[in-house]
């Protein structure tokens, strides 16, 4: 991603975000957090921090994905994986997956966190491998989510204990 791809990435948040969380997250809260997570100033600071891969068709941008740095221990974050709801099933996450395991070194895990009642997001990380590490309550800006916590180890990883 680069800085001129901010407004197109900030659309991609808030219309998959609506789309996602419809009759999960009420509307108000969704765009306070969008206002301020996909602020500006917000997007240039995880430019700058993060690692956001974008992808494309027809010269638009339909999704991203953003990581966290790599820790020593070969932790990153999976933040968000958003696409335009009409482009998900088409491989364009777990394409968003393998590059993250490419391109950012040595990862050996990834975690994230989902929402429990997005089915959609759910069934595609448990497809893809991640496991179950914990379930939460939220206090997301006053509505409680129930959370769900996940984890891939990445193939080739040796884990001592």
């Amino acid at each position: 991603m680069k800085k001129k791809d901010i407004p197109q990435v900030q659309h991609v948040a808030k219309t998959s975000w609506n789309s996602t969380y419809e009759g999960i997250i009420p509307l108000d809260i969704q765009n306070n957090f969008l206002q301020n997570a996909y602020s500006y100033k917000n997007m240039k600071r995880r430019l700058k921090h993060t690692t956001i891969f974008v992808a494309e068709m027809d010269g638009k941008i339909v999704g991203f994905a953003n990581y966290s740095p790599v820790s020593k221990e070969g932790s990153t974050i999976l933040g968000a994986i958003y696409i335009y709801p009409e482009y998900q099933g088409k491989g364009i996450g777990s394409a968003f997956l393998k590059e993250g395991m490419e391109k950012l070194g040595d990862v050996r895990k990834i975690q994230l966190n989902v929402e429990k009642n997005n089915i959609i997001g759910m069934r595609f990380y448990e497809a893809k491998g991640f496991e179950k590490v914990r379930e939460y309550e939220d206090d997301f800006d006053g509505h409680i989510l129930k959370t769900v916590e996940m984890a891939l180890k990445v193939k080739g990883s040796i884990e001592v204990r």
